[in-house]
């Protein structure tokens, strides 16, 4: 005679209950793909959302168009148009990811976020790849501009029409507009409040920066601790060792703590 186990292999015959799985009833999680997708969706459309977006890509349209009306013919190179986009952009660029940070509290759509994947960890991952790919269409969108503004004022405006944008410049700028984007993540899941995340971002760092000028002492620890002044190499293309050093220092104090800091409230808060 032989005989058949017909034990359940997923149950622990010692403890006669089901072996714990990475899913509360034993099945596949949502997607990381879909997941992103949805965030992306999510960023997009609200109303507020969906205009912040075209507000921010039309930024780029009208200081170029402001550079070609009344700037100087010099002044009208690849640079120069993608350096005067840059501007109002490092401003709004955080508030991207604020937005992707504080939706679940500000638009009490959490419970549903977090029944449907509990793994808060994974969501935390989906809104950072999407804001980071929202803020690229946005870096895109300036590029074009400049191009096209570049295109325009060597042609009619009289302008220098140089293409004077090394690689080295162009990432930089990716770079740099990818930290403010990932600053304003980390500044929203610490405070998940989109009004207060949005002050905090705009007003801590620029007080720390007008402290300081001010105080002489501060003025040696700025070089490693104002965000600020250590993407300025970014935009420029001259990286060096020592102002890669201080790019991290600041980046770990300003993103990565309050990242840090964020994500665990993310994980940990009740939601209501």
């Amino acid at each position: 005679m032989t005989t058949t186990d017909t034990r359940n292999p997923d149950i622990d015959p010692n403890l006669a209950r089901p072996v714990a799985t990475s899913d509360p009833d034993g099945r596949p999680g949502v997607p990381m793909q879909r997941l992103i997708n949805v965030e992306l969706r999510k960023m997009v459309d609200t109303r507020a959302g969906r205009w912040m977006l075209i507000v921010m890509s039309a930024i780029s349209l009208i200081v170029v168009t402001v550079l070609l009306i009344w700037g100087e013919a010099d002044e009208m190179t690849y640079g120069s148009f993608l350096g005067f986009t840059s501007l109002p952009l490092v401003m709004l660029l955080p508030i991207v990811g604020i937005m992707a940070a504080t939706a679940e509290w500000s638009q009490r759509t959490g419970l549903v976020t977090f029944t449907l994947e509990p793994r808060r960890g994974r969501v935390i991952v989906a809104k950072i790849v999407a804001a980071v790919i929202l803020g690229l269409i946005v870096t895109a969108t300036a590029f074009a501009a400049s191009a096209l503004a570049n295109v325009i004022g060597g042609g009619v405006a009289g302008g220098d029409g140089t293409w004077d944008v090394t690689w080295t410049v162009a990432v930089g700028v990716i770079v740099a507009f990818a930290i403010y984007v990932l600053q304003g993540l980390a500044f929203g899941f610490v405070f998940l409040n989109t009004p207060f995340a949005i002050v905090a971002s705009l007003l801590l760092p620029t007080l720390w920066t007008v402290a300081t000028s001010l105080v002489q002492a501060l003025q040696e620890p700025s070089k490693w601790l104002d965000l600020n002044q250590v993407t300025g190499p970014l935009f420029e293309g001259t990286m060096t060792g020592e102002n890669w050093g201080q790019l991290a220092t600041s980046v770990g104090v300003w993103v990565l703590l309050p990242l840090a800091i964020g994500s665990y409230r993310v994980i940990h808060r009740e939601v209501k």
